[in-house]
């Protein structure tokens, strides 16, 4: 159960990266899925070698959109995306 949790929420996250990075378009559920999963990992990080934490949920999920984010404009400076 918890794996399905993990692809919907980490679906959500990329879905809202894209929309904020404009790249809503090219991006299908499966992008959708890897960029946000792996996308709220590089922002947790950053997050806390920045010294910043995630006050509730809400937090959480902002770091996770700004991480997932960063990760589209990482893909979209390698050429990967347009």
């Amino acid at each position: 159960m918890n794996l399905v949790v993990t692809l919907i929420i980490g679906g959500i996250i990329g879905w809202l990266a894209s929309l904020v990075m404009k790249t809503n378009a090219q991006m299908g559920v499966i992008a959708n899925i890897v960029v946000g999963i792996v996308g709220s990992s590089i922002g947790f990080w950053l997050a806390g070698a920045l010294g910043l934490a995630a006050s509730g949920s809400v937090g959480a999920y902002l770091i996770a959109v700004a991480g997932a984010a960063v990760l589209i404009g990482l893909l979209k400076m390698l050429g990967v995306m347009r």
